[in-house]
């Protein structure tokens, strides 16, 4: 239930809706052991098929429509060490030629890292690649972190080089990637701007709006948010001794955010997380995320479309919510407290119905569009450009020869260390993630088809 997972199945839902050719969506497959580790709530699957199902039924009810994309599963396992699901095996194999047209990578350089098999740009006409994470932060809190920060930045700008024909960076928070702009090509679903604009017919009435104060929600880890929120109320506890704050989340880390939270004097209530979504939090009046390592915050954008008043860090990541009148940004652990005591006496701000439009997945879809530069290279069609010199057109084609080759250069550097397992595993690839094992293959149903030069088996639907 994290943004990176929900939102590229909304983007599929409404590219499809809005009628942008045949859309399918590929999601990573766990086999039971591995879902248990991940999945929440106890939620397990026994066959695609059946988390197919619970998929559309879950987006059905949180779009309000019927969706008619395509989805499909590729073999996938946890990384207990990264916390993320990776890749095995050649995925572009499982999609067929006459349908590789255009290829969305939703994290493209989580998707190639460890990539061995055809190249995405030679396999696909136009290959995006959509940025959801900020590693380079995360990496830096880990030990050595610097260190392995230079080295992922290299790298992440070496397989996206590699594999895409352009990169969308949701902001500024992540590392400058080749080709890329920047650009937030998320929205929110439709039931937290159906609950903003009953809030805001409340207030107009004016009856009381919102009978609860302050909370967080997020994956209950250090890195997202819990930290610097913990930090800033225990340097102004005096500055805030009236405060209470709920917080929500399941994770590795909540047992020990649960102790450090008791330790404080102001009252912290800490419960399992729940879907935003949930009627408990409509009546919450301020959202408090003090995140610095997301992209675009997907629950930012939530609490706005319902109608909150926002408290964020003055951070790249916030960029896109400046805009709206109901975001505050603090500077400087100082600045946090009256900027929240100044959330909690006053009343959020009505939502104009262009802003609200901004916030919806329509809108995000149309700047996912323009950014991908689709409505030039949709339909098989071939952008021509017009050049005002022979020589010059000459000379553009010479230097797109070069790039290319140096880019087919490289991929074959990547493809023929990608496919060396000692290689893989110091990189710190999953062992025997090269080729998806008989399990794998059992619940999807792939088929054995042929053998790599070392004999080995590989295998495709």
């Amino acid at each position: 239930m994290t943004g990176t997972a929900v939102n590229p199945l909304f983007r599929a839902a409404y590219l499809a809706k809005a009628g942008h050719g045949r859309v399918t969506l590929f999601i990573p497959w766990l086999s039971l052991k591995e879902q248990e580790l991940v999945y929440p709530s106890g939620i397990t699957f026994s066959t695609p098929l059946e988390q197919e199902a619970y998929i559309r039924q879950w987006l059905e009810e949180k779009t309000g429509f019927s969706s008619d994309f395509n989805i499909r599963f590729y073999p996938g396992r946890f990384s207990t060490d990264k916390r993320s699901i990776l890749a095995v095996g050649d995925n572009t194999e499982l999609v067929p030629d006459e349908e590789a047209d255009i290829a969305v990578l939703e994290e493209p350089e989580h998707l190639t890292w460890y990539h061995h098999g055809r190249s995405w740009k030679t396999k696909f006409r136009r290959v995006i690649g959509v940025v959801h994470t900020n590693y380079i932060e995360y990496v830096k809190r880990e030990k050595n972190g610097r260190v392995q920060a230079f080295f992922l930045n290299y790298v992440n700008n070496w397989v996206t080089q590699i594999y895409c024909h352009k990169v969308i960076r949701l902001s500024a928070a992540t590392q400058d990637l080749p080709r890329s702009v920047i650009c937030n090509v998320h929205g929110v679903g439709p039931k937290f701007l159906e609950v903003g604009l009953k809030k805001q017919e409340q207030q107009k009435l004016g009856g009381r709006t919102f009978s609860k104060g302050a909370y967080y929600i997020g994956k209950m880890v250090w890195s997202k948010g819990y930290k610097e929120l913990l930090q800033l109320l225990s340097e102004h506890q005096s500055k805030l001794a009236d405060f209470e704050i709920d917080l929500y989340g399941n994770g590795e880390d909540s047992v020990q955010i649960r102790e450090a939270a008791r330790k404080l004097s102001l009252t912290i209530n800490v419960y399992p997380g729940r879907d935003h979504a949930d009627p408990l939090f409509h009546e919450y009046k301020v959202f408090i995320n003090p995140s610095t390592t997301d992209v675009v915050c997907t629950t930012t954008a939530e609490a706005l479309a319902m109608g909150k008043i926002v408290i964020c860090a003055d951070h790249v990541s916030n960029d896109f919510f400046r805009e709206f009148p109901n975001c505050r940004t603090y500077k400087g652990s100082n600045g946090f407290p009256p900027i929240v005591r100044a959330a909690m006496e006053s009343e959020p701000l009505p939502l104009s119905d262009e802003l609200r439009h901004r916030l919806s997945w329509e809108a995000a879809t149309e700047r996912f569009v323009k950014a991908a530069e689709l409505n030039e290279q949709s339909l098989g069609g071939k952008v021509v450009s017009s050049y005002p010199s022979k020589g010059f057109m000459s000379i553009s084609f010479e230097m797109s020869d070069i790039r290319r080759f140096v880019d087919d250069a490289s991929a074959f550097m990547h493809n023929a260390a990608s496919g060396i397992e000692p290689a893989r595993r110091a990189f710190g690839a999953i062992p025997k993630t090269l080729y998806p094992d008989e399990q794998q293959c059992r619940e999807l149903g792939l088929k054995p088809n042929g053998t790599n030069k070392s004999g080995k088996q590989w295998f495709k639907r």
